[in-house]
């Protein structure tokens, strides 16, 4: 009996040590789909940027390319669960790359050193509030609830200042976005970790996991846009 009662305990200890081991490895994929998401982006602003032809199209096309990611996001989340997993991969990154050339119109109002210095200064805070949400035992649930109340005031806002052109009201809700964006991080990872099921299909858990890092990328993307307005210094 005390072997049987062994072999039941290292069987136990092992199968957690997996699970957490797979979750690492879970964990690890989402953020390499998120990083080379923002790799993407970046490539494809600054390509934009070198050229004055491209540069003045997109700025023809301004309004349209602000709210073609938001179609195409709304679109991405709603059916990702009937795509396949290779089409979901195909969309999110050729999101991305719409998303830079959306950028593109941003980055160029404002140096260079002050773009790099935004960048290290949202990757430093993005990756302290992931750390905090995968590892705190406290459940965020209900300031993710508050947290995305928030985040539709300051969309309305946002749209709402495209007509009234407030400067005022951009800070506010540059501030605002900021605060809400960085605890949306800590929330987002902690709810990525929790909705981990190691006994899922692996095509299921590929999605999961990209829709996982197209959460934690549209985190990164609006907290550097709205650092980036704080500090960054204009042209």
């Amino acid at each position: 009996m005390r072997n049987d009662y062994h072999d039941l305990m290292s069987s136990s200890t092992r199968s957690g040590y997996d699970i957490n081991e797979n979750l690492r490895a879970y964990m690890v994929q989402v953020f390499i789909y998120m990083g080379f998401a923002l790799a993407v982006s970046g490539l494809t602003a600054f390509s934009v940027m070198s050229s004055p032809v491209l540069m003045q199209m997109v700025a023809r096309g301004g309004m349209l390319l602000m709210l073609a990611p938001l179609a195409i996001a709304i679109y991405f989340s709603v059916r990702i669960h009937k795509l396949s997993y290779q089409t979901a991969k195909v969309i999110f990154f050729a999101y991305s790359a719409l998303m830079g050339v959306s950028l593109s119109l941003i980055l160029a109002m404002f140096t260079m050193i002050s773009v790099a210095q935004t960048f290290f200064l949202t990757a430093g805070l993005f990756g302290a509030m992931a750390l905090y949400g995968y590892t705190t035992k406290k459940d965020l649930t209900s300031v993710g609830s508050f947290l995305m109340m928030g985040l539709f005031g300051i969309v309305i806002a946002g749209l709402v200042n495209i007509f009234l052109h407030s400067s005022a009201l951009q800070f506010i809700t540059s501030i605002l976005g900021v605060i809400i964006f960085t605890g949306l991080t800590a929330y987002d990872v902690q709810r990525i970790r929790d909705f981990y099921v190691e006994s899922e299909e692996q095509e299921t858990t590929q999605k999961k996991a990209l829709l996982g890092a197209f959460s934690l990328y549209l985190n990164f993307i609006n907290l550097f846009v709205r650092l980036l307005s704080l500090f960054g210094d204009r042209r």
